[in-house]
């Protein structure tokens, strides 16, 4: 009996901590980007701006400020130094900054049955203003796009997703392991004659899964508006 009635304990111990290890979060939210793209020659560039609205689209979270350079190794192969500045301003907790560095591999890796595939690989060091540690977080994108109606037209459909995984624990909360991952699904429009390649709006729905604190996990379900202006 003592070994049994140990056994339901610990069954009820699990039970009552099931929920809490498994707490979810939802939020609606608005995320807008600006990015314009420029080359000379082989050297390229890109800056981009991006308010992050949420609380269900009703306050601005987080702004980022991330500009870079690079160079084109070849048709397929760009390489990037770049910076980012993040404020955020979180619901019911004090705001803080963050300061990153990335270097950044961009491969057009081709097209195969009238779909074009990408990937992006980032390599991030992150300093934040509540903590003195260095985090050190990888991110690998791929994406998708296929022409809706035919090449000349330039609409395209686009799926992407990208993961994150943080490679160090710091003193303001990153913890080593899977950070989050996104998952986009949408249109992309061209805002030019013969588009491909120049600008565009890319419109859609992005998912945000993310690892937070306290045996937590934050879904965000984003709409998402990207403005890519080419030059």
């Amino acid at each position: 009996m003592p070994s049994r009635k140990r056994l339901l304990l610990a069954a009820l111990a699990l039970a009552s901590a099931g929920p809490a290890a498994a707490q979810t979060t939802q939020d609606t939210q608005l995320w807008l980007n600006t990015t314009l793209f420029g080359s000379h020659g082989d050297f390229v560039y890109f800056a981009e701006v991006q308010p992050r609205f949420g609380s269900d689209i009703s306050r601005l979270d987080q702004l980022i400020l991330r500009p870079a350079v690079g160079w084109k190794l070849n048709d397929a192969l760009t390489v990037y130094q770049g910076y980012a500045r993040v404020e955020n301003t979180p619901a019911g907790a004090p705001s803080f900054s963050e300061n990153r560095s990335f270097q950044q591999l961009s491969w057009e890796i081709g097209e195969f049955a009238k779909f074009k595939l990408s990937s992006r690989t980032r390599f991030e060091q992150r300093w934040q203003s509540d903590g003195r540690d260095v985090g050190f977080r990888f991110r690998e994108m791929l994406r998708a796009s296929h022409p809706i109606f035919d090449e000349a037209s330039g609409l395209r459909a686009v799926g992407w997703s990208e993961v994150f995984v943080a490679l160090n624990d710091t003193d303001w909360g990153a913890q080593a392991g899977f950070d989050q991952i996104r998952t986009f699904v949408g249109l992309e429009i061209p805002l030019q004659d013969k588009a491909q390649g120049k600008s565009t709006v890319e419109v859609g729905y992005l998912n945000q899964t993310v690892n937070a604190p306290a045996a937590r996990v934050e879904i965000n379900h984003i709409l998402s508006l990207n403005l890519s202006l080419r030059y």
